[in-house]
């Protein structure tokens, strides 16, 4: 792994121990997909995290260094994956920000993660995502939640988990927007109470002509079928979602097929 660590426009060599990123997750990040030394929804993730940065009042780096800064991570041309995160800096201790704030950002590339199966078998989670408006759609850093329904997935030997907000909405899987076809129609959760309004979401919302809608349990299990997606791994198919098996669907293919006109890296996986 390469890391690069800024505070301010300075690059420094370890992030400070009283950075409020490491405190309280008051910070938002990024995981972008690299191809071939590029990162082609670059833009489309910085809109992300401006517009997260407004809704928690955090200070951005400037935005073209940054991206000298990523592309200089990038510049072998090969394939990973590009995370970048943004804290608020330094900080005493207590939750009030700080007047001036600087912030810190790390860079940092990572190699393509493994292979999951070609299906996915589903858990239905039992964490559930606190509602909480103000931080919908962010990707901010607090993750406790995932972290949580991940190890349930793991205790039960499942490949991903579905997670239902506090009053039994389906939201998404712990790491991925999840979409549902009904009739012929492509539909995904909202997320204007808890989740995460995922780069690979907003692609697809506007190339599949999707409906944003309030899902239960029932209207996932009783799916024609279903897929999850991430900026990262682009589409995966699911074969299983709790007892509910599901069989390959042309539909999906067909939105993969779609995702590749979108995404260089996801046209070299589309048969």
């Amino acid at each position: 792994m390469n890391v690069r660590i800024f505070a301010g426009d300075r690059r420094v060599d370890a992030v400070p121990v009283d950075d409020r990123g490491l405190a309280y997750g008051d910070g938002l990040f990024e995981t972008m997909r690299v191809h071939r030394g590029d990162v082609p929804w670059w833009e489309a993730h910085w809109s992300r995290l401006a517009l997260g940065a407004r809704r928690l009042g955090l200070p951005l780096p400037d935005a073209a260094r940054v991206r000298a800064e990523a592309a200089a991570l990038c510049v072998d041309g090969g394939d990973g994956v590009l995370k970048l995160q943004v804290t608020r800096g330094s900080g005493g201790r207590g939750y009030a920000p700080p007047g001036q704030a600087e912030p810190t950002w790390i860079l940092s590339r990572h190699p393509l993660p493994a292979l999951l199966p070609a299906s996915l078998r589903l858990h239905w989670c039992d964490t559930r995502l606190a509602i909480q408006p103000a931080l919908a759609g962010l990707k901010h850093c607090n993750r406790l939640e995932q972290v949580l329904a991940r190890g349930e997935c793991q205790a039960v030997g499942a490949d991903e988990g579905l997670m239902r907000d506090a009053d039994g909405h389906v939201v998404s899987a712990t790491s991925a927007n999840l979409f549902v076809l009904h009739g012929g129609s492509w539909a995904t959760p909202s997320v204007d109470r808890c989740g995460v309004a995922g780069v690979c979401r907003a692609h697809l919302l506007r190339a599949l002509d999707a409906r944003v809608v309030v899902l239960s349990q029932a209207d996932v299990e009783g799916a024609d079928a279903v897929f999850l997606c991430n900026a990262v791994r682009g589409i995966l198919a699911v074969a299983r979602v709790g007892v509910r098996a599901f069989e390959p669907h042309p539909a999906v293919a067909e939105a993969r097929r779609a995702l590749a006109r979108l995404h260089p890296a996801f046209a070299m996986e589309t048969p």
